[in-house]
């Protein structure tokens, strides 16, 4: 029987390309690789023309480097439901216009894998930054989601010469001990794991009742389908999990000095407005929180015109230099 969830890949990947993306995988190290979605003419190779003169190839190259200069580079981070191009499905084609963007799959997501054994946010973040420098990448806005915008605060930590700013929704650099638990214990699971892990078509209505505001019926072989295709890799992804737990008594809030959005559902269940609200004023000045009313966690999905709207607004701000349509 097709799998209708995998049926509708190679039309979101038709969606990608119409939109100005290819996909490329990134070799970091060997036994360590990184699915991208990113802009087409990164990676297209110039043919040698022979009628063509010097002159005319340098200015055809210069001309190149002058039309990409004109876009800044935005990369953005998918959660851990969902590989990139389905996280950012939405968003692609209102920003491509004016942005080079690119979609990374975090590790065990969407094909992207290592052999190596260490699970740690900073692992993933210098996989990420290093396969990002060997398309080219110098410098970036990065748009984290969830477990893809505590990676990006891990970047923006890190690295604040290659992060120039960041806009986040649904996360929290320090995952404390009392967020989790309480957390979990209102939502009604018995840990992370069980949440962001179903193994069951209960268990994913389960989180989806969670994560999304508005209340939604699909039919239970859609669930089936969603489980088969986008939660592989279960082992390493619990190692994921386990590893952030294991891990949050030690995380603090960084001192960051980038400007920081936070782009948040007004419902979001998982990390409520409170959460978001302490988390800004932890962040300082130089961070700004905007919510979106009627929106969940996957405010991206549920409100994605609102959401793209705040977002290119964002976006401007932060690149002045960028003409809007």
């Amino acid at each position: 029987m097709v799998n209708l969830v995998a049926a509708q890949k190679p039309l979101l990947h038709g969606m990608m390309k119409l939109a100005g993306l290819s996909p490329k995988t990134v070799e970091i190290e060997p036994g360590t690789t990184m699915n991208f979605w990113v802009p087409s003419e990164t990676i297209k190779k110039a043919k040698a023309d022979p009628a063509h003169t010097l002159e005319e190839e340098e200015e055809k190259k210069l001309k190149k480097k002058k039309a990409n200069k004109k876009k800044p580079v935005v990369v953005m981070i998918h959660g851990f439901a969902a590989e990139g191009i389905v996280t950012w499905q939405f968003q692609v084609g209102a920003l491509t216009k004016n942005y080079a963007i690119y979609i990374p799959d975090l590790l065990f997501f969407g094909g992207s894998i290592t052999d190596e054994t260490d699970r740690s946010p900073e692992f993933q973040t210098e996989c990420l930054v290093k396969a990002l420098t060997k398309l080219r990448v110098d410098t970036c806005t990065v748009v984290g989601f969830s477990y893809g915008g505590m990676v990006a605060f891990k970047m923006a930590e890190l690295h604040p010469n290659f992060v120039k700013s960041l806009v986040v929704s649904g996360t929290n650099p320090a995952l404390t001990d009392s967020i989790s638990e309480e957390t979990m214990s209102r939502l009604g699971f018995s840990s992370s794991s069980e949440m962001l892990l179903p193994t069951s078509v209960k268990g994913l209505k389960s989180l989806l009742k969670v994560a999304i505001h508005k209340k939604l019926w699909f039919p239970n072989r859609l669930y089936k389908d969603y489980l088969e295709v986008m939660f592989t890799n279960r082992k390493e992804r619990g190692e994921l999990l386990e590893t952030l737990v294991n891990n949050r008594k030690n995380i603090t809030i960084p001192n960051l000095t980038q400007r920081i959005y936070l782009l948040w559902g007004e419902e979001d269940q998982i990390f409520n407005m409170e959460i978001a609200q302490n988390l800004k004023g932890q962040l300082g000045d130089n961070a700004t929180l905007l919510s979106i009313k009627k929106g969940g966690h996957l405010v991206h999905l549920e409100r994605p015109c609102v959401y793209n709207r705040l977002l290119k607004s964002i976006l401007a701000s932060l690149h002045t230099d960028t003409a809007q349509q």
